[in-house]
């Protein structure tokens, strides 16, 4: 089961914006990242959570999507994201260097808590966030670390093997995203039976 949850969790940058999500559930993704792994088990992390139609297009305009996209600017109207979790770091319980391996693994618990119901998400690290800790009213002492964009999956995303060393991702003619991925010799290194 874990295998197919993290194939079905790709980085999904397009998704159906009319399917809106439960904050239920949204809360339940956020409990899930809460039990997650957390070094020296300070959980230093704070979430944000938006469903707010209004909110979410200030929130919007604070992210950069699909760098390897040259020419596509992030979702159209219709393809944005229903909800919006913001990943902050509480600098009063903790502000060494192991907090962002802490809002990773919380991140992928949350996508992959997304993926087992069939929604889709993106880890956005290119914020604002400046701008965006206005918008939010966030005190001085919470950092945002990264934003996930969540929905119901507008878009086909395909996994494939890296040729020939390249690994930017790309749509081909008919709007399938493709993403490539090395394959497993060329990971790992050594196997000591």
């Amino acid at each position: 089961m874990i295998e197919k949850l993290i194939k079905a969790n790709r980085s999904c940058r397009r998704f159906n914006q009319s399917k809106q999500i439960d904050s239920d559930i949204l809360k339940r993704f956020v409990k899930l990242a809460g039990l997650s792994a957390s070094a020296g088990n300070l959980q230093p992390l704070k979430y944000i959570i938006s469903l707010n139609t209004d909110l979410n297009e200030e929130i919007f305009s604070t992210l950069s999507w699909a760098a390897y996209l040259k020419d596509w600017k992030g979702p159209k109207e219709g393809e944005k994201p229903s909800a919006y979790i913001a990943l902050l770091l509480d600098t009063e319980i903790s502000n060494n260097k192991w907090s962002a391996y802490d809002c990773g693994i919380a991140s992928q618990s949350i996508l992959l808590a997304a993926a087992e119901k069939g929604l889709s998400g993106c880890m956005i690290g290119a914020v604002n966030k400046k701008k965006l800790s206005q918008i939010l009213n966030v005190k001085p002492h919470l950092e945002i670390m990264l934003v996930i964009a969540l929905g119901a999956p507008g878009e086909k995303i395909v996994i494939e093997t890296v040729q020939d060393n390249n690994i930017k991702y790309f749509r081909d003619k008919k709007g399938v995203h493709h993403v490539p991925k090395r394959d497993l010799e060329d990971i790992i290194i050594k196997v000591f039976d």
